[in-house]
């Protein structure tokens, strides 16, 4: 059974940098046809999906958050990163890792628990 566990600080400053980690287990990160994403849902809002990375350490992001975002992988841990750079208030939400067959949009067939991450000084 895979599972995936984000990890990260919940609180982060204005202008500094988000980074979160989630952790895959019972799976390997560098299955072939899986995309391993990381989305997220600001409060009132739906969710948005941030980038992802493929087996072959490809990554994706979207477009409207590309300037700002590096998703990496350490594949001797089964980890894959986020980091959001020049973050503000806005970029508070309810962060996921996840993973499906789709590089964007799901629909995914491994969803981690969720982290909080509030923007703020």
């Amino acid at each position: 059974q895979v599972q995936l566990q984000e990890s990260g600080p919940g609180l982060v400053k204005p202008s500094q940098t988000l980074s979160l980690t989630c952790t895959v287990s019972g799976g390997s990160i560098t299955t072939n046809s899986v995309y391993w994403s990381w989305v997220r849902q600001p409060p009132g809002k739906g969710q948005e999906w941030m980038g992802a990375i493929d087996a072959g350490g490809s990554a994706y992001y979207s477009p409207s958050l590309k300037s700002r975002t590096s998703i990496s992988r350490d594949t001797s841990k089964s980890q894959f990163t986020l980091q959001l750079s020049s973050v503000t208030p806005e970029d508070t939400a309810v962060y996921y890792c996840a993973g499906g067959q789709r590089v964007s949009g799901g629909p995914y067939d491994y969803w981690g628990q969720g982290t909080q991450v509030t923007v703020s000084s």
